[in-house]
């Protein structure tokens, strides 16, 4: 039976003024609809017709805002993100934008989550949906080091600012670049460093702990970081120097850390090794 636009409208419009972008089964469970899921599919198409929601994917609806056409109308990509995948943890650069330090817009979100889907592409922005790291797989895991973000009345999920670090530096290309990682992260209001070895003594990769080493040193005024963390961090660089983008040719040497960065990481007056 087809829908009545008088049915149940109060707490449909309710459900829509609570959730920017939600899916077809958060709506179904929160407005348990007669009919079920079939009554719920008709409910929202008749919203759809009424220009009130916009299908973002199959079984994803953002709401759309009065006097914006729906053909107009682009949906935040880190509310559609957790509406496809509940459990998302934001990382890498969408991290850096959630913790309100990312020095550039990207567009690209990049997420973990228990259930790998591909990607989707929405609006000139590609959300990525990954694994989350053999580290932190565990169910004990998974929450390690995150934080909760609000984000237009929505909580969200991102890696802190240390796994942000650790993991942004594990892989660059998924943070902007490394520059834009360095010259984001060092504007965190503040960095953990115990939880900053715990991030890494998980990982235990010789090149994250120098590059975390390196990147605490250069800004050890700013995070007031003890000595004793940086000899503790040299400890664990490579026994070598070693490339930190292994792709990537060229730049200088960071000697205490047996690390080689681009040069346009390279502080002024910084004499360092070719």
């Amino acid at each position: 039976m087809p829908y009545n636009g008088n049915q149940s409208k109060a707490g449909t419009l309710a459900f829509f003024a609570a959730h920017p972008v939600f899916s077809l089964e958060e709506a179904t469970a929160a407005l348990a609809p007669p009919g079920g899921r079939r009554g719920m599919v008709e409910r929202l198409k008749y919203h759809l017709e009424k220009g009130r929601l916009k299908l973002v994917a199959r079984g994803i609806y953002a709401v759309v805002p009065p006097d914006v056409k729906p053909a107009q109308f682009h949906p935040d990509p880190f509310l559609t993100a957790v509406a496809v995948r509940a459990d998302s943890v934001f990382s890498h650069h969408s991290a850096l934008e959630l913790l309100g330090a990312a020095h550039s817009v990207w567009n690209q979100v990049t997420l973990y989550t228990e259930k790998r889907r591909r990607s989707l592409r929405l609006n000139g922005s590609i959300l990525r949906f990954m694994e989350h790291p053999g580290a932190m797989r565990s169910i004990s895991s998974m929450d390690f080091g995150t934080r909760r973000v609000e984000r237009r009345g929505k909580i969200l999920t991102a890696t802190g600012p240390e796994r942000t670090l650790v993991e942004g530096f594990r892989r660059p290309a998924l943070a902007g670049g490394l520059e834009e990682l360095v010259q984001s992260a060092g504007g965190f209001s503040t960095i953990d460093p115990d939880l900053l070895e715990e991030v890494l003594s998980r990982y235990d990769i010789a090149n994250l702990w120098a590059a975390s080493g390196w990147f605490l040193e250069r800004f050890q005024a700013s995070f007031y970081v003890p000595d004793e963390a940086l000899t503790r961090m040299e400890r664990r660089r490579p026994r070598s120097p070693q490339y930190l983008e292994r792709s990537r040719r060229g730049g200088w040497l960071a000697s205490r850390w047996n690390l080689i960065l681009p040069n346009s990481l390279k502080p002024a007056g910084e004499v360092g090794e070719p």
